[in-house]
């Protein structure tokens, strides 16, 4: 099940990037080469939605498309950046446990353990945002990076990081070249 879950996170978080990638680089995949198989959203269980929605709603400006109690025992809440069918965010609180959670760990993800990847075409304004909204704590400010790319070539990324208020890792880069897989 762990196995599925996050082979589910990476690839909600590739469709996520390949949607927000710049005009020209984002498109349907063509009909040739689809699968009756659509990746629609990852859902992340938080302790409290409450101290998640600062971050995704507030900071990131992600869209909420749903918000429900579900059974008098869940609460779900989905946010959409940039469409409503894929590249999804679910935020999903259990209201009636009894387990002791345990705090939060603000450390990089290990194996076994996911990375958020979003692509913020505006970090470069809206860090603030992020920096200073509650229950976020700075793995790392923005600064750029260079990723190797196809023939020698180079993918620039102003790169920064955060873990949001469940320890989740999370990436916020800007794109600022070609992305991998534009070409093909």
């Amino acid at each position: 099940m762990a196995q599925h879950l996050r082979i589910f996170v990476a690839a909600i978080i590739f469709s996520a990037f390949a949607l927000s990638a710049p005009t020209g680089f984002a498109a349907p995949v063509a009909e040739s080469e689809r699968i009756p198989v659509d990746l629609r959203r990852a859902t992340l269980v938080v302790r409290d939605i409450d101290k998640s929605l600062p971050l995704y709603r507030d900071a990131l400006g992600m869209n909420v498309i749903y918000d429900q109690v579900i059974g008098g025992v869940t609460r779900l809440v989905l946010l959409r950046a940039n469409d409503d069918f894929v590249g999804v965010l679910g935020l999903m609180q259990r209201l009636n446990t009894t387990e002791a959670v345990p705090p939060p760990e603000y450390r990089k993800a290990r194996a076994g353990e996911f990375i958020l990847v979003f692509n913020v075409q505006d970090l470069d304004t809206r860090w603030e945002k992020i920096r200073s909204a509650p229950n976020v704590v700075i793995a790392e400010p923005p600064r750029r990076i260079d990723y190797p790319g196809a023939g020698g070539s180079t993918i620039p990324v102003m790169f920064s990081a955060v873990w949001d208020a469940d320890g989740n890792f999370i990436e916020l880069n800007r794109l600022m070249g070609t992305p991998a897989g534009a070409n093909r």
